[in-house]
Order: structure tokens, then C-alpha cells, then sequence
């Protein structure tokens, strides 16, 4: 009888299961087994994917090769490396600064404290969440707005807005005097437990904002709670310095002048640049309509600094723009979807790299507007534009940038990538406003359109 009763089961299981409108049936399982029937070139492709990746049987034998020399570069000396953190924003923006000051002083090899400005980014993010989840207490916890703040309490990524608000709140300083340390090369673990100790601290004040206590009192504990935060950051990064010497030296190690700073009297004497005034932030996304002004809510590092804004422009705008940029020897600060079409070996971005579609005989179509619909493409890494190539007619053809990976990587420490590359994957430019034209700085002027923090496009954000 137990027999019977389970195979009955089993039947009347099987049954419902072939009847579920939408799932896969025996019958559509043979359906889907007959459509491609394996022949001997797949077999040999099986056979070789078995002991080699998609990339290398996929890479392009009969692509020219993209050469290193460029139309118009501007001078770097020495190539950064992030290591294992997703600061690449932060070196992206000291980058820029640095060049300037390596051109103006003459300077050798030289290199802006990362760790310092990590630090501070730390504990204003860490602000953030707790003073937003006081500001969105009385919603329940999981709504769609507090789900984002607790399932993303800190991270070491970022955009040019962060650079913005921290090196304008905190300065910076040379990195011989706040240098690089394990944790700060290392994140994740850092990042863990700081997150763990906000997610506590969030459902706490959450539950003295339900017993009625006053926003001062709420002030009062959020600040012992930020002081454990650096308390810890002090631990695994060490305390930031507040006032420091500094001599200059040439490149030829000529000392120039002995001075004591702090940070943000370093940062006005040796780069002076308002950053927050100086330059507008360009976006590429074909998936909203040009020329209209758009910023991204809660997507900023300091609860008193700004949401990222930018305008939107197609590509050929945004790239004259940059081109302008590069006559005049000035590095700009860029995102992109970095992992797609990138040959590692020679630190190359073309679309043309590699041929999907060959090896499995089907096609990819997508354009960019429904790669970024589809969460198939977003920004993924910053990292700073410095060279471009003209053809004889002056059209663009291609491009380099000063990565953050290590002199190593790719072509010497830098990334090279065609035109049409570019066009596909690059989404932000950052760009100083003198080379701007006035009908886009008027834009400007509009109010934003405020886009919530969640926005495909900006879940990968760097």
C-alpha cells in the first residue's frame, strides 16, 4: 500500500509539474535538445574550452595591433596601484592633482596620500548611513529605502563627488607622510566589520527614534558611536596627521623650500583648484534624453557634500570635450566598464578583441542603451584619461589611461582603447569647465532630475 500511495504521489507530482504554465516540460526538454544538435566542431571546441578559457580561443588572431604612440599625451611619473581595495576613484582624482603638480614643480616620482583620504572617507560614509537611517526611521525597515541603506552601509568605492567633498573638507598630504599600510591596500575586512558595527548601531537608533528620544539625544549617541568607528579606523589605517613638514624637491632632488602644513593649507599652496566649482561632471547614457541634468540621490560621501550631478551628452560632445583637455596637457578623470573586451596581456580595450559570436554561432545585439536597461553594463572602474590619437582629418582613434593596477599591468601600468570602444563603454567624464562650451554650462542651471540611489546604471558605481 506504501507503494502504491507513493507512486500515486509521484504521478500526480509529475502531472502538476508538466501542467505549470512557463516551466520546462519533457516534451520542451527534447524540443530544446534537438535544436542544436552537437556536431564535430562543437566537439573539438569542447575538447579545447576543456583546458583553456572563453578569451583564449576567442581572441582575434587577424586584428591589427593598437599601437602606444599618441597625438597628444600628457606627462605622468609612476604608475599607483589600489591593490585589493575599490579605491580606484580616489587614485583616479589625486592622479589628476598629482600631474599638475609633477608638471608645475618639476617634481620626480610623487604620490598623493591615498590612505589618508580613505580614512576620512571611511568615517563620512559611516556618518551617512547612521544620520540617513535617523532620517528614514519612522519608515519601516524594509522599505525600499532602508533595504538600500542596510544592505550597503560602507564600501571603499566612489566618484569624483567624493574627491570633491573629502580633499576640499580634509586636504590631502604627500604619501611619505601618511603612507600606504596593509588594511588600506586590503579593504574587505575592514569594511566588514565597520559594516557590522553600523548595521548594530542602525537598528539602535532606529529603536531610540520608536521611544521618542530627542534629536539631540540621537546626536549625542551617533557621535559615540562614529568615535568607535574611528577608533577602529585608527587601528587599522593610524591616525591622520593634522600638521606635517614637507620639503620640495625637484626631480634632480634639489630641495626647493621646507615648510609646515596641514593638509588643507598642502592642498592650497601646491594644487588650489576649487573642486567643486572648477568642473563639471559629463555623462554618456542613451537610455535618458541629452542635454538635461541629472543627479543620483544618496550617491555622495559626505552627508553635507553633494549627490553626484552630472549632464548628459552624447559621445561625440563629451569626446571633443576631451580632446580640448588633452591639447592643453590636463589628465581628466573617467569611468567605464572596464572588464568587457580588456586583453590583460597587452592592456587593450577593443570591441573587436575577442568573437563571441563565432565560437558559439549565435549573436549579441544589444546595444548601449539596453546593455544598461538589462544591468548588462555599467561604470566599473575610474581611472584617469591622458592621451588621445587623431587621424589626419582629426577624428579620434584612440585613447589611454593612467590605470591603478600596478606598473605591470597592461601596456606599462596603463589601458589602451579604440574610438569605438570608448563610444560602447565609457559613461562619465570629468572635465575642468574652461573647456566646456557655454551652452553646456548653462545646463547647469536647470534643476536635476533626481534618479533614487538604486538606478541600474550606478549599481557597479565607481
Amino acid at each position: 500500500m506504501k507503494k502504491i500511495l507513493t507512486l500515486t504521489f509521484g504521478l500526480l507530482s509529475a502531472v502538476a509539474f508538466a501542467q505549470k504554465n512557463g516551466a520546462i516540460t519533457e516534451s520542451m526538454l527534447q524540443q530544446i535538445r534537438q535544436q542544436n544538435p552537437p556536431t564535430a566542431t562543437d566537439r573539438a571546441l569542447r575538447n579545447a574550452l576543456a583546458a583553456n578559457g572563453i578569451n583564449d580561443l576567442t581572441k582575434r588572431a587577424d586584428k591589427a595591433a593598437v599601437d602606444g604612440n599618441f597625438t597628444y599625451r600628457v606627462p605622468s611619473n609612476g604608475v599607483t596601484d589600489q591593490q585589493s581595495s575599490g579605491r580606484c576613484w580616489l587614485f583616479t582624482g589625486l592622479n589628476v592633482m598629482r600631474a599638475r603638480m609633477i608638471k608645475d614643480y618639476k617634481l620626480g616620482e610623487f604620490t598623493l596620500s591615498h590612505s589618508f583620504l580613505s580614512f576620512y572617507d571611511q568615517l563620512e560614509k559611516s556618518n551617512l548611513f547612521l544620520q540617513c537611517v535617523i532620517d528614514y526611521a519612522k519608515e519601516p525597515i524594509d522599505s525600499r529605502q532602508n533595504t538600500w541603506l542596510f544592505e550597503h552601509p560602507l564600501s571603499d568605492g566612489g566618484t569624483f563627488s567624493g574627491v570633491q567633498d573629502l580633499v576640499m573638507k580634509y586636504g590631502v598630504v604627500p604619501a611619505e607622510v601618511f603612507p600606504e599600510s596593509y588594511n588600506a591596500n586590503n579593504t574587505s575586512k575592514m569594511a566588514e566589520i565597520i559594516s557590522l558595527k553600523l548595521r548594530q548601531y542602525g537598528l539602535e537608533l532606529r529603536d531610540m527614534v520608536s521611544k521618542g528620544k530627542s534629536a539631540t539625544d540621537l546626536q549625542k549617541r551617533k557621535t559615540t558611536m562614529l568615535g568607535e568607528v574611528y577608533h577602529i579606523l585608527q587601528i587599522c589605517l593610524g591616525t591622520p596627521v593634522e600638521k606635517f613638514v614637507w620639503t620640495l624637491r625637484t626631480a634632480d632632488g634639489k630641495a626647493v623650500s621646507t615648510g609646515e602644513y596641514t593638509p588643507k593649507q598642502f592642498y592650497q599652496e601646491f594644487v588650489g583648484k576649487d573642486l567643486k566649482n572648477d568642473y563639471v561632471m559629463l555623462m554618456n547614457d542613451p537610455t535618458r534624453p541629452y542635454y538635461k541634468l541629472y543627479a543620483v540621490d544618496l550617491d555622495r560621501h559626505t552627508y553635507d557634500g553633494r549627490n553626484w550631478t552630472y549632464i548628459n551628452l552624447p559621445m561625440n560632445e563629451i569626446k571633443a570635450m576631451a580632446v580640448k583637455s588633452l591639447k592643453d596637457t590636463t589628465m581628466m578623470y573617467m569611468s567605464c566598464d572596464v572588464g568587457k573586451f580588456l586583453d590583460k596581456k597587452t592592456g587593450v580595450l577593443d570591441i573587436e578583441n575577442y568573437d563571441y559570436a563565432s565560437l558559439f554561432n549565435t549573436t549579441f545585439p544589444m546595444n548601449k542603451a539596453e546593455r544598461i536597461q538589462t544591468h548588462a553594463s555599467a561604470s566599473s572602474h575610474a581611472m584617469t584619461l591622458m592621451a588621445v590619437g587623431l587621424d589626419a582629418t582629426g577624428k579620434t582613434t584612440k585613447w589611454m589611461v593612467e590605470n591603478s593596477w600596478g606598473p605591470a599591468y597592461g601596456h606599462k601600468g596603463h589601458l589602451i582603447m579604440t574610438d569605438k570602444w570608448l563610444d560602447e563603454y565609457l559613461f562619465r567624464l570629468v572635465v575642468d569647465k574652461k573647456y566646456v562650451d557655454a551652452k553646456t554650462l548653462d545646463i547647469l542651471n536647470q534643476k536635476p532630475t533626481l534618479l533614487p540611489a538604486w538606478d541600474p546604471l550606478f549599481q557597479a558605481e565607481q
